[in-house]
């Protein structure tokens, strides 16, 4: 018996059928299926279909070097996500994530597609900025464990928005108006503070890409040119209201320490931010590369503050798997494989990010990484990964002044770049890393 309809209200047509509201319902049956792993709901028609999507994955990490600071080994659930996702009918989408990662909840996307027709697409919700190729590209399908230093610092995640999109053949167009960030509950609780306490704008950001697929009619190859630029004026969800911060954790989330931070910057009016986007895919290779730059434009006559970053990534599937580009998106998808037990994917990146605007500015650290990896696509819902990774951090990658980056005359570990006796390249925190993931996605 249904909670609130009365037993005659339910026997009087077996065809009909009433929510807990009393309010006559529409049926329609779906069909059950494991689609490479996932479970998916899907009506005769394929017009309807909801599923889920969870993704737990499981990371350690051990570090060496002749360091500064010291740094722990450690274990940590990088990601524990739960999703539900669905398609209404040819022109409605919804999607509501959670990530439950380390006992932590954070919304992630929550957000309501239209689709007019096959080309356009409008969004309205929580979902991710369309700035960074590296960035929009789900982590599911992510090469290496932890996305470049530049993107981290730089390319803006998720966002409350609205987004029209345009695709079609060799052309993606994206633009948007972005307002807070509600995932994480401190940056939220800043912005209720200041709405509260100051009635405070929260601000805005207009972000556009446009991408270019010359080889869009390709099987097998293609190539992705993409630019995006994005202005943003100053949100309320940061600590302290009209600034900015630009920082990484440097290629890890088990070592929590942020060497790379230019702390607050103040009294600011607004941010310009720009990126460029190259790849090149042939069957079982891959090229990618992106380089970022921020400009930091401040009131009162301040000086302005300038960053750049950019990385350099190549991988090959070894045995036969190939690369898949997803057009609609401007990303790549995840990569088929050449064996039945699965596929061994090698991979080489270099990256760069470089926080030092001027010694009158912000001087927040400059830092460069090599990772090699090795991942092993075990079937579509089970991947291995092995990172190993090298840091390179200059002398005033400091993390606010709160980190040792050398010695000073008497011969004392000092965290004042200025006070540091170490020779150029010498100075500043090194230290390598191995690191292994273990990843299920259903």
């Amino acid at each position: 018996m249904l909670i609130g309809i009365p037993l005659w209200a339910q026997k009087e047509n077996d065809t009909i059928r009433y929510n807990q509201y009393g309010v006559r319902v529409d049926r329609i049956p779906l069909i059950a299926e494991r689609r490479n792993g996932t479970l998916v709901f899907e009506s005769r028609d394929q017009k309807q279909r909801i599923w889920f999507d969870t993704r737990v994955q499981v990371d350690g990490a051990i570090f060496s070097g002749d360091t500064y600071n010291e740094i722990g080994n450690g274990t940590a659930i990088r990601r524990a996500r739960l999703a539900m996702k669905t398609e209404l009918n040819e022109k409605w989408y919804g999607e509501l994530d959670l990530d439950f990662a380390n006992s932590e909840l954070e919304l992630k996307d929550a957000y309501l597609a239209y689709f007019p027709n096959q080309h356009w697409m409008i969004r309205a919700g929580n979902f991710k900025e369309s700035f960074s190729m590296e960035s929009t590209t789900t982590s599911r399908y992510l090469t290496f464990m932890e996305r470049p230093m530049a993107v981290s610092a730089f390319a803006p995640s998720r966002h409350i928005g609205l987004a029209l999109q345009y695709n079609y053949n060799w052309l993606l167009a994206i633009g948007g108006v972005y307002f807070q960030s509600v995932s994480d509950l401190e940056e939220r609780t800043y912005s209720v503070d200041n709405n509260k306490d100051f009635g405070t704008d929260e601000g805005y950001s207009l972000t556009g890409k446009l991408v270019f697929m010359p080889l869009y009619n390709k099987s097998g190859y293609g190539i992705h040119i993409g630019a995006a630029t994005s202005y943003r004026t100053p949100k309320t969800d940061a600590e302290i209201p009209g600034s900015v911060r630009y920082s990484t954790r440097s290629l890890t989330n088990i070592n929590r320490k942020k060497y790379l931070d230019t702390d607050n910057i103040l009294n600011v009016d607004y941010t310009w931010q720009n990126g460029f986007e190259l790849a090149v895919y042939y069957h079982n290779f891959r090229l990618q590369g992106e380089y970022l730059l921020t400009d930091v434009y401040r009131k009162n006559n301040l000086p302005n503050e300038n960053f750049n970053g950019f990385y350099i990534m190549g991988s090959c599937m070894l045995l036969g798997g190939e690369y898949q580009y997803n057009q609609r998106d401007g990303e790549f998808t995840q990569p088929s494989r050449g064996r039945k037990w699965g596929d061994i994917e090698l991979a080489l990146r270099y990256d760069m990010l470089d926080l030092n605007s001027s010694m009158e500015g912000s001087m927040g650290g400059a830092g460069e990484g090599i990772t090699a990896g090795i991942n092993y696509h075990v079937n579509s819902s089970v991947k291995v990964m092995f990172n190993y990774a090298y840091l390179n951090h200059d002398r005033y990658a400091n993390g606010k002044g709160k980190l040792f980056v050398g010695h000073d005359v008497q011969g004392n570990l000092t965290k004042n770049p200025f006070e540091v006796i170490e020779t150029e390249g010498k100075a500043g925190e090194d230290f390598s890393m191995f690191s292994i993931r273990f990843e299920i996605d259903f």
